[in-house]
């Protein structure tokens, strides 16, 4: 009579430990035994190889964790700006005053290389500044800006080369990246960067969502 043997895939040996996963607690000789291959080396014992892998995880936990706290970091020290911003935003008696103090605040805060500010309407002491445009909201010029202003969005990143020549006219060439704040009833802000990737598609807009409409309520007191 002979005897019958059950040919078992590695397949299905290692499903059926899957669903065991404590089998090798009850063999603690067999996973001293076992080895796993390396991509990188020669094989390794399965306690080994286990070791490694929680020391990768604890590495990439422990960098994680790191990029959180950084941004938290980050995100504090907008708040704060924020509030001082509005602050002083509020503190202002004119108009003038007012665009000054946001467009140095966003130069600091946003570490741009030129700030723009693009109004519908003229501003008493603001004559003579480069960094100031005066057009009218019906102007033709602001066309290729009329989906943002609609939407009321910030936009990050490489902007269309009629809006570049808008905001920057001939220097241009200089900015590589900007954040732009279209300001429904006020007109357009930009900060623009040299580097490619200071401002990009994507990025979060919350702290210059929020210093827009600080400075919105801020002119709004001298209207009328």
């Amino acid at each position: 009579m002979s005897d019958t043997v059950e040919k078992i895939s590695g397949h299905e040996v290692a499903a059926w430990l899957r669903r065991h996963p404590k089998f090798l607690q009850q063999f603690p000789d067999l996973a001293m035994t076992l080895v796993v291959p390396r991509e990188d080396g020669p094989a390794a014992s399965l306690a080994g190889y286990q070791l490694e892998v929680l020391r990768d995880k604890n590495r990439e936990l422990s960098r994680r964790l790191h990029d959180l706290f950084a941004i938290s970091q980050e995100n504090e020290r907008l708040a704060v700006r924020t509030h001082q911003l509005t602050l002083a935003l509020m503190r202002q008696a004119t108009p003038a005053d007012t665009v000054r103090a946001l467009a140095a605040s966003l130069a600091e805060d946003f570490n741009g290389d030129l700030v723009r500010v693009v109004l519908f309407a003229p501003v008493a002491g603001l004559e003579g500044s480069d960094w100031v445009q005066v057009v009218p909201r019906d102007d033709a010029l602001l066309r290729p800006f009329a989906d943002a202003l609609r939407e009321g969005e910030p936009l990050c990143g490489r902007l269309h080369p009629d809006k570049q020549a808008l905001l920057y006219g001939p220097r241009v060439e200089d900015v590589q990246s900007t954040a732009l704040l279209p300001l429904e009833g006020l007109g357009l802000i930009a900060v623009g960067s040299r580097e490619a990737n200071r401002f990009y598609p994507g990025m979060g807009t919350l702290f210059l969502r929020m210093m827009g409409e600080a400075f919105a309520a801020a002119m709004q007191r001298f209207a009328g």
